[in-house]
C-alpha cells in the first residue's frame, strides 16, 4: 500500500468516525427530546473601524533635532464574533444554559482563525454555564453556575459590578410588589503564585489566602411609577487574591472575553512610583488574613410622570487596609511616603429625560469623590470590582461595546471614580421607519487632588489605569466627548450600526509636566493627544 492509498484510508476511517459519532448525538438528542427540550440563540457580529483610541502620543528625540512622531499603532482593523447559547428546559422549574462564544477573530491573524486558510486556533471559550431551578412547593427561583451578575443600578449602569462570574443567585417575590433577591459570588480564587510573579514571601503560600467572595442582598420594590432597590454587599478579601495583579509577565486569570475584570479594590491608584516591588496589590498585612469589603446602593426610577423618566443612583464603597507600600516622590529618592491600600468613596448619578414623538431628550450627570491628596490615609476613590458605567459610547460603554480601535479609551471598564461629569443627549431620533440616531456631548472633569500627581511615576500616568478604572483626572483636568450612533434595521434580525465618536484631551499639562519630567521611561516622550474612532458593525441574533 503506497503513501497515497494510505492517507485515503486514514480519511475514510476518520469519516466513519465523525458518521458514528453524528448518529450517536442524533439518537442521543431524539432519546432525550421526550423530556428535555432544546432552544438555541446567538449572535453574529462583523466589524470594520478606523480609530486611533489613545489619549497620548509618543514621540522621540533623534539626537538633538526636533521631536519626532513615532506611529505605531493600527488604525484600521476587521474582526468577527460568535456567541452560541443553548438552553435545555426540563420544565418551567427546571433548566440548563450553556453560553460559547468563539473568537475575537480579527481579520488576518493568523493564531486567531483570521488569516489565510481560516484553519488556526480560535479558542471556543466558555462564557457561561448555570441552571435554573425552582425550591419545591415554593416560589423560590435558583441560579447556580458561571452567569452574568450586575448589581441593581439605574442612571447610567453599575459604577461596581457588572461581568460574568461564577455565583449563586436566588430570588423570590413576595407580592406584586416587593421581592428578595441574594447572591453568593466568587470573582478570584486559587490563581496566586508567588515564584510565578516573583514575590519572595516565605508565607505566600500558593493558592492560599487568594480567594474573593462576594455576598449580596437587594430588596426589589415597584409600585405605580416608581422603582426602588435598595441593595447592601459585603465581601471577604483574602490577603493574597490580588497580589501580582500588576506584574507586566502576569496572564490575567482573571480576564474575560470582554475586558480585564476592574478588580480595582485594594486602595490601588493607578502609576504610583513604587518603590521596590512594593505596590498596592503587593502589599500585605502580617496581621490579616482577609480584608472585610463593603458596598450598599439605592437605586430609583421615576416614571409616574410619563413621558417624563426620572432615574437616579447612590453608590458607597469600602474596603480595609490590606498593607502599606512605599512611594516615591517623583525625581526626589529622599521623599519617600508610606501609602496605605484602604480605599473608600462613593458616586452618585442622575438622568432625566422626555419622550418625545420623533425622539426622546435627556441629560445626565454624576460625582465621583476623588483622591485627597494625601497617600498616607488611603484613596478615597469609590472602589469597584469590575465597573461597567454606560451613559457615553467611547468612554464609557453604552452602545455596542466591540469592535476595531483598541487603545486606553476602547479599553476602559468604567466606574465613575474620581471623576465628574454632565452631558445632554438626544436619544432615538427618527425620521424614517428602521432608522435611528443617538447624538450625545458629555464633558468628564476630574475630583482628584493636583497634589496626587507628584507620587505618580511619569506624566502619562493619569492614562493607566490597572484593570482598565478609568482614567485618572484631577481637579484641573478635563475630557470633552461627542458621540453619534446611526441604527439602521436591515432585518427582522439583522442591525447595521454605525458609531461615531470624538474626545477632546483637555488635560492640564501645567500640573502633569512638572519638575520637568514628561517622559516614558527614557524611551522618548508622550504628548497628549485627542482620540476618535469609527466603526460600523453588522449583528445578527436569532
Amino acid at each position: 500500500m503506497n503513501v497515497t492509498q494510505r492517507k485515503g484510508l486514514q480519511r475514510f476511517k476518520k469519516s466513519c468516525m465523525v458518521a458514528l459519532l453524528a448518529a450517536g448525538l442524533l439518537m442521543g438528542a431524539a432519546g432525550g427530546a421526550k423530556a428535555i427540550d432544546f432552544k438555541a440563540q446567538g449572535e453574529w457580529l462583523m466589524g470594520f473601524g478606523l480609530a486611533d483610541a489613545t489619549l497620548t502620543e509618543h514621540t522621540r528625540e533623534p539626537g538633538h533635532g526636533p521631536k519626532e512622531k513615532v506611529n505605531d499603532n493600527d488604525m484600521f482593523g476587521a474582526a468577527q464574533r460568535l456567541r452560541l447559547q443553548l438552553d435545555a428546559v426540563a420544565s418551567e422549574a427546571l433548566s440548563g444554559t450553556v453560553y460559547f462564544e468563539i473568537g475575537t477573530q480579527n481579520w488576518g491573524k493568523a493564531d486567531e482563525g483570521g488569516a489565510l486558510g481560516a484553519d488556526g486556533n480560535s479558542a471556543i471559550k466558555l462564557k457561561n454555564a448555570y441552571i435554573d431551578w425552582v425550591i419545591p412547593q415554593t416560589e423560590a427561583r435558583m441560579r447556580m453556575g458561571i452567569q452574568a451578575l450586575a448589581l441593581p443600578n439605574m442612571a447610567g449602569g453599575s459604577s461596581i459590578l457588572d461581568a460574568d462570574v461564577a455565583a449563586v443567585v436566588g430570588n423570590y417575590k413576595f407580592n406584586e410588589n416587593v421581592g428578595l433577591t441574594a447572591f453568593w459570588a466568587r470573582p478570584v480564587n486559587d490563581n496566586f503564585n508567588a515564584k510565578k510573579y516573583g514575590i519572595n514571601d516565605s508565607k505566600a503560600k500558593d493558592n492560599y489566602l487568594d480567594n474573593m467572595d462576594l455576598f449580596a442582598v437587594s430588596l426589589p420594590m415597584t409600585f405605580d411609577g416608581i422603582e426602588i432597590t435598595p441593595w447592601a454587599m459585603y465581601g471577604l478579601l483574602g490577603r493574597n487574591a490580588l497580589r501580582g495583579l500588576e506584574d507586566p509577565n502576569n496572564d490575567e486569570p482573571w480576564a474575560t472575553n470582554d475586558g480585564v475584570l476592574g478588580l480595582t479594590i485594594s486602595g490601588l491608584t493607578p502609576g504610583f512610583n513604587y518603590v521596590g516591588g512594593n505596590s498596592p496589590l503587593n502589599s500585605r498585612s502580617t496581621s490579616k488574613q482577609y480584608g472585610n469589603m463593603f458596598w450598599a446602593g439605592l437605586p430609583v426610577g421615576i416614571t409616574m410622570f410619563d413621558p417624563l423618566n426620572i432615574e437616579f443612583d447612590i453608590n458607597y464603597g469600602y474596603v480595609e487596609e490590606m498593607g502599606r507600600f512605599d512611594v516615591m516622590k517623583r525625581g526626589d529618592a529622599n521623599d519617600i511616603v508610606r501609602g496605605s491600600t484602604q480605599r473608600q468613596g462613593f458616586v452618585v448619578k442622575a438622568l432625566v429625560e422626555y419622550k418625545l414623538d420623533w425622539a426622546t431628550p435627556g441629560i445626565f450627570g454624576w460625582y465621583g469623590s476623588g483622591d485627597d491628596g494625601n497617600i498616607k490615609n488611603g484613596s478615597e476613590r469609590m472602589p469597584s470590582i469590575a465597573g461597567a458605567g454606560n451613559f457615553t459610547s467611547f468612554v464609557g460603554d453604552g452602545n455596542l461595546a466591540w469592535g476595531a480601535g483598541p487603545g486606553d479609551v476602547a479599553d476602559w471598564n468604567m466606574s465613575y471614580a474620581g471623576t465628574w461629569g454632565i452631558g445632554g443627549q438626544l436619544k432615538d431620533i427618527s425620521f424614517l421607519e428602521d432608522l435611528k440616531h443617538t447624538l450625545r456631548v458629555a464633558y468628564w472633569g476630574g475630583t482628584n487632588a493636583p497634589s496626587m500627581v507628584k507620587y505618580m511615576e511619569n506624566a502619562y500616568s493619569w492614562r493607566e489605569g490597572y484593570g482598565g478604572d478609568g482614567p485618572y483626572l484631577t481637579t484641573n483636568d478635563g475630557l470633552l466627548e461627542f458621540n453619534l450612533i446611526n441604527q439602521w434595521q436591515i432585518y427582522e434580525n439583522l442591525e447595521a450600526n454605525l458609531e461615531l465618536g470624538y474626545v477632546v484631551n483637555m488635560m492640564d499639562q501645567d500640573t502633569w509636566k512638572k519638575d520637568g519630567y514628561y517622559n516614558g521611561g527614557g524611551n522618548g516622550s508622550f504628548d497628549k493627544k485627542d482620540a476618535w474612532k469609527a466603526q460600523l458593525v453588522f449583528a445578527y441574533s436569532f
